[in-house]
């Protein structure tokens, strides 16, 4: 949001150091490193918000910094955001343990038909669950199959209900994307972030990039859509980013 962008620098000199990010250049990363360019373009982006909301996004911010391989950079935030404890552990993964547990139980035979049938443990996440399945797959031909599974139900919405269906196509849709990005598949990817609730979403445009190369080029986005009261903004940001500095772009 412009407007939002242009209250961020007009106030950015009255915002506490630690907490503010230098505006000259901010909105293109042409000519510059990429990771450098994106890190003070999100962060620029968060200066948009109230101090405490900032604040409350700092350890998520330097989490994902810290995944990047260049120490200087590392350091650099660290200095700039003295202080900040790391961000709360993730919690226990449902999905997996719920998948983990389908296959001890009755082995890989049966993991997609149960699936399909909705029963338990599939009647509560079973996007999800599926795509643990796919990600413990012992080889590629399952872990089609299971791909397969997903996108059939996502298109066919089979649920207890219009609504809901509507609810799982979407979760399926997410999860679809976030196997396709991983696995490098643009054809999926595209097809699954269709069926999510905001296919023109940042995180999927992120994800897209790691697909495609080229992050740095939605900077411009990351900073002229700076949200003044919602944190959602810079979160799908680093989201979106975060996949690129753990596994690299696919083109590379």
């Amino acid at each position: 949001m412009l407007k939002a962008f242009l209250i961020l620098l007009a106030g950015l000199s009255a915002a506490p150091a630690s907490l503010a990010a230098p505006a000259a250049g901010v909105g293109t990363c042409a000519g510059k490193p990429e990771q450098a360019c994106l890190f003070e373009t999100i962060w620029t982006a968060a200066g948009a918000l109230p101090a405490t909301k900032q604040q409350r996004l700092a350890p998520l911010f330097l989490d994902t910094v810290r995944l990047s391989p260049d120490s200087a950079l590392v350091q650099t935030w660290q200095a700039r955001l003295p202080g900040v404890k790391p961000a709360a552990p993730r919690a226990a993964n449902y999905a997996e343990d719920q998948a983990r547990a389908v296959i001890a139980e009755t082995g890989w035979a049966s993991f997609t038909a149960r699936a399909r049938a909705g029963g338990a443990p599939f009647n509560l996440g079973r996007p999800e669950i599926m795509a643990a399945g796919v990600r413990l797959a012992p080889d590629a031909a399952t872990a089609r199959r299971l791909i397969d599974a997903m996108f059939d139900l996502a298109v066919s919405g089979a649920s207890h209900s219009r609504l809901e269906g509507d609810f799982e196509t979407q979760d399926f849709g997410h999860a679809l994307a976030e196997l396709s990005m991983q696995r490098c598949d643009l054809v999926a990817f595209d097809r699954a972030v269709a069926l999510t609730a905001a296919p023109d979403g940042l995180r999927y445009a992120l994800w897209r990039a790691r697909i495609t190369g080229g992050a740095s080029a939605l900077a411009s986005r990351i900073a002229y859509n700076a949200d003044a009261d919602d944190t959602r903004h810079v979160r799908q940001a680093l989201e979106g980013y975060r996949p690129i500095l753990a596994l690299g772009y696919c083109n590379r």
